[in-house]
């Protein structure tokens, strides 16, 4: 897309902006960062394509974070029927330990967020890490502002016990 074609569109140029946003999102779904991305673009290949269905006054972000949530289980309900191999570990590459405590301490909060329900960690990511607000969230997961914040809460405690850090 050229930067004539972004300039005649503010809601295209709103897009491109909310680019990190939805690569974030991504990787609540998504492991593996190429497959965030391919996720991100698919989001955004949609959403362009359909911006004419999209309703001035309402919230771009949610928008195409509804887009993309819905484009993750989908592939996901496609990829249960094709049944493909391990994806672990492709490149055989050993993963190297940091000496950083705060590296180390980043990759056991990653490792806690992962081992999360995705409804879980969904929620975790779009208000304790994107912002959105619970009324937000809701319309983004399709469920009731309290399932938010239930699943809020349940995901909060589940990650403090997994860093052993609950205390009680």
């Amino acid at each position: 897309m050229s930067d004539s074609q972004l300039n005649g569109d503010p809601a295209r140029q709103d897009i491109v902006r909310l680019i990190p946003a939805l690569r974030a999102f991504a990787r609540t779904f998504c492991r593996n960062p190429s497959d965030a991305d391919d996720l991100v673009q698919e989001t955004l290949m949609k959403a362009l394509a359909n911006l004419d269905k999209f309703e001035r006054g309402t919230r771009l972000k949610s928008w195409l974070f509804t887009i993309m949530r819905n484009t993750f289980y989908t592939r996901s309900k496609i990829l249960g029927r094709e049944a493909p191999g391990i994806e672990e570990n492709v490149s055989g590459d050993t993963p190297i330990a940091a000496s950083q405590e705060m590296a180390a301490r980043a990759r056991e909060v990653q490792r806690a967020l992962q081992k999360l329900p995705p409804h879980y960690r969904e929620v975790l990511t779009l208000v304790a890490i994107l912002g959105e607000s619970y009324e937000a969230t809701a319309v983004i997961c399709d469920c009731a502002v309290g399932t938010v914040k239930s699943r809020l809460n349940r995901a909060r405690h589940q990650i403090l016990q997994e860093l052993g850090e609950e205390t009680g």
